[in-house]
């Protein structure tokens, strides 16, 4: 049953793949068939005036949704969410868009909008008494987990690419958080945190606490609606890496059409991806086939170079059934959109924000948008990394994990 409206509405988690209801305890995969999980809510016990009164005095910050999120705000933690969605009209002249918003998301806590999950993740881990953070990242999440630890005296491991951005590094390991950069690809280090989630009672925010992590990327649509005035953006172009925040774009407006906070009207999900790495991209382009991985991407835009996507044919299915499109972009230009992004708008945004603006450039030249009909683009990071001294870091290792344990014994101690 559903909780009252000051706290979730959460039934439990759904399978996605044998369709079992299953309580909120500890597991993260489908005790049955082991196949991902994800919440579920009571969604019609919702009286819509009620929730959106509440939602509307609620904190300036993600846990105003807190009745559509599987879990309470952490205590201590700082203010995560309610970032500000800007009118956009000289990019939008730039790049032939006539109702043009960015959806700044750079501007959260860490420096991006994996502050987000982190929040939920962080949250759940709280509720275990875990005393580890931990995760893959290709930079971001890195720093989010980072940052989420240190403020909540938590011990965190991070583990990257060891081509990761520096600057992303750095940020990471001046938190305080143990930074393993592999030898290899994000799909590796990937494959190696999958077996360390099995061997240590960490939380690992992109496998053992996912179910919760996960749901905090559909708050970004929960906002960008509530900040129209409770309307659903006609199109929504987002940067896809995993995949995950694409797919819960797609949750997010089906449960605000389900609580009645907003009308039933289309909204558009379109996916950017940068040409070196468009799995989810290619596939759309080519007739919503299934994904086929990318083996070794090669993108200025690092932290979208997941070639392997988790949700990657949840994602083709999102954009095909909401009537959304993809491109693929050069690196040209995607530098070439995060220069237009800080010169016309004063947004200065990672290489994942070129790829944005750069696709919604492409898909205005294909006619995909009306001249009446609002779109929003999501910057994920912000560019202002890069300038700390970090402290020294551990050596890069093979993606093997009697390697880990033997390189990094003095911090596993």
């Amino acid at each position: 049953m559903a909780t009252t409206i000051r706290g979730t509405a959460l039934r439990g988690f759904r399978c996605r793949s044998c369709h079992v209801l299953s309580p909120a305890d500890e597991r993260y995969v489908c005790g049955e068939c082991y196949g991902p999980i994800e919440p579920e809510y009571d969604l019609a016990s919702l009286d819509t005036e009620t929730l959106r009164l509440a939602i509307e005095r609620g904190p300036r910050s993600l846990w105003r949704y807190a009745p559509l999120l599987p879990v309470a705000e952490p205590k201590s933690h700082y203010a995560v969410g309610w970032t500000p969605l800007l009118e956009a009209p000289r990019l939008g002249e730039a790049i032939g868009i006539s109702r043009l918003f960015v959806k700044d998301d750079s501007r959260n806590p860490s420096l991006s909008f994996k502050d987000r999950p982190v929040a939920l993740a962080l949250a759940r881990a709280q509720e275990l008494e875990l005393d580890t953070l931990a995760c893959a990242s290709t930079g971001n999440l890195a720093g989010a987990v980072a940052a989420a630890a240190a403020r909540n005296g938590l011990r965190a491991f991070v583990f990257v690419p060891a081509t990761t951005d520096e600057g992303k590094i750095a940020g990471a390991a001046a938190y305080g958080a143990t930074v393993v950069r592999v030898r290899g690809t994000y799909d590796q280090v990937n494959r190696l945190c999958a077996r360390l989630a099995d061997e240590e009672r960490w939380g690992f925010v992109n496998f053992t606490l996912r179910p919760y992590y996960a749901e905090g990327s559909k708050t970004l649509l929960f906002e960008s609606a509530e900040q129209l005035g409770w309307r659903l953006p006609d199109h929504v172009i987002v940067p896809v890496g995993s995949g995950a925040l694409l797919t819960r774009t797609a949750t997010a407006v089906a449960q605000l059409r389900a609580t009645r906070l907003v009308d039933d009207t289309r909204c558009s999900i379109h996916a950017a991806q940068p040409a070196g790495c468009a799995p989810v991209s290619d596939a759309v382009i080519d007739g919503y086939r299934d994904v086929r991985p990318v083996r070794d991407p090669v993108t200025v835009a690092r932290s979208l170079a997941i070639g392997t996507p988790a949700d990657g044919d949840g994602s083709v299915a999102v954009i095909r059934a909401s009537g959304g499109s993809a491109a693929s972009v050069s690196d040209a230009d995607v530098l070439e959109g995060c220069a237009l992004l800080a010169s016309t708008e004063g947004v200065l945004a990672e290489p994942a924000g070129g790829v944005v603006v750069a696709t919604a450039r492409a898909l205005a030249r294909r006619g995909a948008f009306g001249d009446d009909e609002t779109v929003v683009l999501y910057i994920t990071g912000n560019a202002y990394k890069g300038t700390l001294d970090s402290p020294p870091l551990g050596p890069a290792i093979a993606a093997d994990v009697d390697e880990f344990r033997s390189s990094y014994a003095e911090a596993l101690a």
